[in-house]
């Protein structure tokens, strides 16, 4: 009973300090109480099976932490409109497992080299395993522990130098000092060392946050110009109009908002709207456009049609959208992922994509590089299609793999210096991800969302406030257009500027500065993962050597 309770102790600590809810500073003793309970089961219990003991209650640590903070997933719904239960079951078992896999992983190797290796090799792999999770087609790093002071942007200004991965690093730390000092006082009882080791801990946990104020409070932005953005907010139900509405109508109404907010904004304010920013996927409704019919495309020209009425004005916006590749040359080329139809002389992708949209010019097209496991991918499809044949998890949205763009893309146009990123929704998540647009030459992050799958709960909001992540890591201002809401303007701290409500239909302006330059961050990416990655195949490779030199 007693590991029992440690165990729900930590799973509690996890839950209360996550955003959008929680108060992150309980992240730092997170840990702890389950280190704690695995060092007594290691080196003073009688359990007899004690990885399975310690494995089980891991577990329920991880399971209760993943439940507390994603169960809104619940929200989601089948076809037939009822609650889909594997859209939250799959990523809470699955991510818990992996999770407690991971400290199984600890706990053997601590067993085998002792305490000091073990924790130094803890630090290490839960690093590793949070990158292997940003990476492979089972992606989930919605819990990823650099993600807690989201909320909290003040604290982790320095973001900007190491990123989130960066934060997970500096929690685990904090973490394992804590745990280290526990220890030494219970085995030593001597007050130096407690009171050295304190002081250590305190250090570690609150210095960063100190000297993230201090940037927080000095950071100057120095644009290189600005531009008047206009984030169309439109209000559809994912699951009985958004996909089912006719495709003319959805984008009347589209334009119906940004016209009657040009009008209202022309009265207050003399300055011309420089960009439309509309949702994901925000037309055409049923079905999606062929790329290779954007000039005879009704809805594109009606677009054309508005913007030729405001001059030197652009639409960037989401969509579904497909294109027929004549041979299988020209798909490689194009696209990562199987196709989902196949003719004899024909391959057709399908994709959720981004466009720019000119007056007298081509559209442009950026196709979603990250892809949400199970609803917008089939993971891993050599292995798993045999096995479940065409079923997937269905989530709500798409139940077929989509194409995706092998590499990022930024929107420039002749009329200012913007040079827009187009962050499709699941995209804004992932740090070293986001950071190809900037290196690409973008000078302002636009993020195009539909958080409305799941209603009026903590997803769309937790997913609003790991936008802010991205705007500290990369020091660009971040427009966020998403149907039903949040729309929103971040500038380069992190602030939320302005926004218009969950659930809202309108339209919200913000004057957004362009940006240049790349932080240390964008420049090195995941720098401390990749070490990590180092880290453990050089412990691993050290136990015979280890065993080898004590022998001698």
């Amino acid at each position: 009973m007693k590991y029992v309770i440690l165990s729900l102790i930590s799973a509690l600590l996890f839950c209360v300090s996550w955003p959008t809810y929680g108060v992150p500073y309980f992240i730092f003793f997170a840990f702890i109480p389950l280190l704690l309970l695995e060092h007594d089961i290691s080196k003073f219990s009688n359990i007899k099976y004690k990885s399975w003991a310690v494995f089980g209650l891991s577990y329920l640590t991880f399971i209760v932490w993943n439940i507390v903070t994603t169960g809104w997933l619940y929200n989601s719904q089948n076809p037939d409109g009822s609650h889909s239960l594997m859209a939250v079951i799959f990523p809470v078992i699955v991510n818990s497992l992996l999770m407690s896999l991971t400290f199984q992983l600890y706990h053997w190797y601590k067993k085998s080299q002792g305490t000091y290796f073990g924790l130094v090799f803890f630090v290490a792999i839960w690093m590793s395993f949070e990158k292997f999770h940003l990476s492979w087609e089972l992606t989930w790093p919605w819990l990823n522990l650099g993600n807690v002071f989201a909320d909290q942007h003040q604290l982790i200004q320095w973001y900007d130098t190491l990123g989130a991965t960066g934060g997970s690093l500096w929690i685990l730390l904090v973490n394992v000092i804590g745990f280290y000092t526990l220890r030494i006082w219970e085995a030593g009882r001597v007050r130096k060392s407690l009171a050295i080791n304190i002081s250590l801990f305190l250090g570690l946990a609150t210095i960063p946050m100190l000297v993230s104020y201090i940037m927080y409070v000095n950071y100057d932005e120095k644009p290189i110009g600005s531009v008047n953005v206009t984030m169309l907010q439109p209000d559809l139900d994912p699951y009985t109009e958004k996909y089912q509405k006719d495709s003319v109508a959805i984008v009347t109404e589209l334009l119906d908002i940004a016209d009657k907010h040009s009008v209202l904004n022309q009265r207050n304010n003399p300055e011309k709207i420089d960009i439309y920013l509309s949702p994901e996927t925000s037309f055409p409704g049923y079905g999606s456009m062929s790329e290779k019919g954007f000039h005879n495309s009704l809805l594109i020209n009606d677009i054309k049609t508005f913007l030729a009425k405001h001059p030197k004005t652009l639409f960037m916006g989401g969509a579904s959208t497909y294109y027929v590749y004549q041979n299988e040359e020209e798909k490689n080329q194009k696209s990562s992922t199987a196709a989902f139809i196949e003719g004899p002389n024909f391959w057709v992708d399908d994709y959720n994509s981004a466009l720019q949209i000119i007056p007298n010019q081509n559209v442009e097209v950026y196709h979603k590089g990250k892809l949400v496991p199970g609803v917008e991918i089939f993971p891993y499809m050599g292995v798993l299609k045999p096995i479940l044949g065409d079923a997937m998890l269905n989530m709500g949205g798409t139940v077929r793999s989509l194409g995706i763009d092998k590499e990022r893309k930024v929107f420039s146009n002749p009329f200012n210096k913007a040079k827009l990123a187009p962050i499709i929704c699941y995209e804004s998540i992932y740090g070293e991800f986001t950071n190809g647009y900037v290196k690409k030459g973008a000078n302002l992050l636009a993020i195009v969302t539909n958080d409305s799958w799941w209603g009026f709960s903590q997803g769309h909001k937790q997913l609003l406030a790991y936008a802010k992540l991205r705007a500290i890591e990369t020091r660009r201002e971040i427009l966020r257009a998403a149907n039903s809401g949040t729309s929103a303007h971040i500038n380069a701290r992190g602030d939320i500027v302005d926004e218009l409500p969950y659930g809202a239909q309108g339209a919200l302006t913000a004057k957004a500065n362009l940006l240049e330059g790349e932080t240390f961050y964008v420049r090195t990416g995941d720098l401390w993962s990749r070490l990590c990655f180092f880290v453990v195949g050089f412990l691993i490779c050290f136990i015979p050597g280890r065993k080898y030199l004590n022998r001698k």
